[in-house]
């Protein structure tokens, strides 16, 4: 396990004030850099680490290289408390419902006229604007921002299959507080950093956006689009297994033929180069479709990898358990959980100087580590 002093945000303290997912992956970044990241927990621990069915595994995968505190903050005690401690830290996270931590004299006005230095976030459903009081989802904002009607089919808006804006937002988040970190150096103060759900969305939908405003057509639904390659598509191979398929650029469509031993279709009438086959793609899947429905994936796999034509099967998260790339690149590791037994968590997709930031600590149980923190708790001057 890497020790955090060998880590770029060492010495960095956070306070974590956070539920579900959105804040959590915002802690879990800084957390997995080398900060020292407090999660404060209320009595009877977070509710996330007993949500059922699709929740289940929230909290083992955001909420690792954490300590916990259990605090109630709904209690003037505890709110005193938390302010303290939020004067020891560089950083406070939370993503609570809008309004909620100024009734309790947490939020960023309050705790920054004590602290200046403190950079505070918040991860909210929209920023500041006409909407910026809606509880919002990531299934909301989904509908809201464009991504849920460019990924299904016509009439049937589809939510994409992860906690995308959730996560994403904690990654803004995240980016924000190495910015104001950055800033700080210079000026020597904090500042508020918001991170939004909805706007979240929207830039994930800006390329659609700007399709428009480039063309002035309304970009269809990713299952209506027109392509602009000839072979780029699902295709059903033996035995009912799936395999995209992409060549896009002639030479890839003249190498999939070779491979396939079918050099004759490049004699077909319309097949002829790319913008002509675009014209016949129909044709065209129908005709692949039929020759690809006799090949299995484990045969033609590898000949379309050594022949480089981008492909892939299509895999189920549970198979991804046993994905040999994941395991031998060390994106999958083994983390000790907060019941004694052990599960493997996903890395963060990057590498720093040759090393993955990886799991330094068991998941915390609940209130495991709130008489190391708060019995070292030092009242301390504004600074």
């Amino acid at each position: 396990m890497e020790h955090a002093a060998q880590l770029p945000l060492a010495g960095i303290r956070v306070l974590e004030f956070t539920h579900m997912v959105m804040g959590p992956t915002c802690g879990m970044v800084l957390a997995d850099l080398g900060a020292e990241v407090i999660k404060v927990e209320p009595p009877g621990g977070d509710k996330t680490r007993k949500l059922p069915g699709l929740g289940i595994g929230f909290f083992r995968s955001f909420n690792r290289n954490k300590k916990s505190i259990v605090l109630d903050i709904t209690s003037e005690e505890g709110r005193a408390t938390a302010a303290e401690l939020a004067g020891q830290c560089d950083v406070v996270l939370e993503n609570f419902r809008p309004g909620l931590m100024q009734t309790l004299g947490l939020d960023h006005a309050t705790l920054s006229a004590r602290f200046p230095r403190l950079i505070y976030v918040t991860h909210k459903g929209f920023l500041p604007g006409p909407y910026e009081n809606r509880l919002a989802l990531d299934e909301v904002v989904q509908m809201m921002g464009g991504l849920s009607y460019m990924t299904g089919p016509v009439g049937r808006p589809l939510r994409a299959g992860t906690s995308v804006n959730d996560i994403m937002g904690g990654m803004f988040g995240a980016i924000g507080v190495l910015a104001a970190l950055r800033e700080r150096e210079r000026t020597g103060r904090g500042q508020e950093v918001q991170s939004a759900l909805f706007e979240n969305c929207v830039f994930l939908s800006s390329q659609h956006m700007q399709q428009y405003l480039m063309t002035g057509e309304p970009p269809p639904p990713m299952p209506s689009r027109v392509s602009a390659w000839s072979v780029y598509d699902v295709f059903t191979l033996a035995e009912g297994e799936q395999l995209f398929i992409g060549a896009v650029s002639d030479k890839q469509f003249v190498t999939l033929c070779k491979v396939l031993g079918r050099e004759d279709l490049l004699q077909y009438p319309g097949f002829e180069d790319n913008a002509a086959r675009v014209a016949v793609r129909p044709q065209l899947l129908a005709v692949l479709g039929e020759i690809l429905a006799h090949h299995r994936v484990a045969d033609l796999a590898p000949r379309l990898e050594a022949a480089g034509i981008p492909y892939a099967p299509i895999v189920r998260p549970e198979q991804l358990c046993a994905d040999p790339h994941l395991r031998q690149s060390g994106g999958l590791v083994p983390m000790a959980t907060d019941d004694g037994g052990t599960t493997d968590v996903v890395l963060l997709p990057l590498t720093l100087g040759g090393r993955r930031p990886g799991v330094r600590m068991p998941l915390a149980r609940v209130g495991e580590h709130t008489d190391e923190i708060l019995g070292a708790l030092r009242p301390v001057p504004a600074h």
